[in-house]
């Protein structure tokens, strides 16, 4: 791609004062049109050292109004960055709908820099470029406006910019050893500048490259860019508001008549090729009162010296909790931290999202709350609620909960592929069980917070819930992720079942070099 570009490209300064206040008003127009319709929009600069990023995020952002954008200058990863999956300092940094972030440097890094200086190791590469494309899809297929802008100058002209700089003290200090290194061996960085555009250049999230050698030309062409991308956005959005609009009010739908619709599509769509792994569940497995406390004390024992030993070896666990309301995540989870060191461990309840969680991407929530090296992050609920209670009844569309299990396969694995030890269980019990522990909480007036109305409704929807899990678990159980079926009848079965299954797999884990 850079060796066809023709950097001699330049404009008048004549050209270039009649374009910029109709490109400047108009982008200004864009970013209150993208507020007003909730559109998140993400400019990534990328690019050759000294080939004006900075200076031109610095025009790029003088249309806009300053409430509305965030920039973000990325530069080598921070101690707590770096006890975290690479992607999670960018997840964090997504904008919510209607605001725009700016990037100065980006995920890219790990890939160009991070590469060239050899901190980023062959044999990572792969994971790395997948890790990049699954993120820009989610976002993108989201509905977020994400705009790669490739600043491209030459050998000789970036050696010329670096020296201006070193000549002068206030500016000397922008121009590091790893920049004059990378003009040195300029091919070298090149080609692996090449590769990178090859790899990541994709239809939901294309390059622009920008000759940046004459910086009015280039100011004119990122505008340009960014201008066509958002005004596209909107034209989309608007389009589909008003067809939703219109839709509306021919056929009005109420909360409950929305449900009903989504729980009637959900049950037309379950696959045929998928077996009922629930059904498989053995739940008259159980211990007596002897056993289980004899279990116990031995597994927690071992639990709470495992714990010190992750935080010595600095490694991550994430354990994920989903199943039948009543199906005992709570006292499993209870018995699993009882003698775990508080200072190590999060319990992440997870309820619907707040306002500031539903301006953002569905797994935004769960990546902040991805724990560092050494930490355990334990969720009460998960991110599994895209395709279990957000299908069943209407909170998200088909096309939302069918992409969703790559997304959170793909998630898992960044996960992974960091050091994390990542394990999901379903809490299975049988329909009559559940109604015998619905009726016990009313019952005991110490528990009756734990039943709600909402619960007993849920009921009424069994057989689409077992759908909906059977192919949740189908789709991502995973080698680096698997999901462990729990027979929950028995409280004491359940509980030692996930001691003895956290336990196996954190030793497994720790036996590794």
């Amino acid at each position: 791609m850079l060796e066809k570009v023709d950097l001699s490209k330049k404009m008048t300064k004549e050209e270039y004062k009649e374009k910029m206040p109709v490109l400047e008003s108009r982008l200004g127009e864009l970013q209150r049109q993208c507020k007003s319709l909730n559109i998140p929009v993400m400019v990534v600069f990328e690019g050759f050292g000294a080939a004006g990023k900075g200076v031109q995020i610095g025009r790029l952002i003088q249309s806009l109004d300053p409430r509305g954008f965030e920039v973000h200058a990325i530069q080598r990863e921070s101690e707590e960055e770096k006890m975290h999956p690479f992607l999670w300092r960018f997840w964090t940094k997504t904008p919510a709908k209607g605001r725009i972030a700016v990037f100065d440097g980006s995920w890219y890094r790990r890939v160009l820099i991070d590469r060239f200086e050899k901190r980023t190791k062959k044999g990572e590469l792969s994971d790395a470029y997948h890790s990049i494309c699954s993120f820009e899809k989610q976002l993108t297929d989201d509905g977020c406006v994400l705009i790669k802008l490739f600043l491209d100058i030459s050998k000789k002209e970036q050696k010329k910019r670096f020296q201006k700089l070193l000549e002068n003290k206030e500016t000397a200090w922008r121009v590091s050893k790893g920049d004059l290194e990378r003009n040195q061996r300029y091919d070298d960085y090149q080609a692996i500048m090449e590769e990178m555009l090859q790899r990541t250049d994709t239809d939901y999230a294309p390059w622009m490259i920008v000759e940046a050698m004459d910086k009015r030309y280039a100011e004119v062409k990122i505008y340009s860019a960014v201008i066509r991308a958002l005004a596209r956005q909107v034209e989309k959005v608007s389009h589909e508001k008003a067809e939703a609009e219109a839709l509306k009010a021919v056929l009005p739908m109420d909360e409950t008549v929305r449900a009903a619709a989504a729980a009637e599509e959900a049950a037309r769509n379950v696959s045929d090729l998928q077996e009922s792994v629930l059904t498989k569940a053995d739940l008259t497995l159980s211990y007596t009162k002897e056993e289980y406390k004899k279990r116990l004390k031995k597994l927690q024992k071992k639990m709470e010296i495992l714990h010190s030993e992750l935080y010595r070896r600095r490694i991550p666990v994430i354990l994920g909790f989903e199943g039948w309301d009543a199906g005992g995540k709570g006292g499993a989870i209870k018995r699993l931290t009882e003698k775990m060191d508080p200072r190590g461990f999060v319990v992440n309840p997870t309820a619907s999202p707040n306002d500031i969680e539903k301006a953002h991407h569905y797994l935004w929530r769960f990546w902040r709350a991805v724990p560092k090296d050494g930490h355990i992050a334990i969720f009460d609920r998960t991110w599994y609620g895209r395709v279990m209670v957000e299908r069943i009844e209407g909170f998200c569309t088909r096309q939302e909960w069918q992409r969703a299990y790559k997304e959170i396969n793909d998630m898992e694995k960044d996960w992974a592929d960091a050091g994390a030890v990542v394990v999901k269980f379903w809490m299975q019990i049988d329909k009559d069980e559940q109604e015998r522990r619905f009726k016990a909480r009313q019952e005991n007036p110490e528990k009756q917070w734990k039943i709600t109305d909402e619960d007993w409704r849920n009921r009424e929807k069994w057989d689409q819930y077992e759908d909906a899990v059977n192919e949740m678990l189908l789709r991502t159980s995973t080698d680096y992720a698997p999901w462990i079926v729990v027979e929950g009848n028995c409280k004491y079965y359940a509980r030692i079942k996930v001691l003895e299954t956290v336990v196996n797999a954190l030793e497994k884990r720790c036996s590794r070099p």
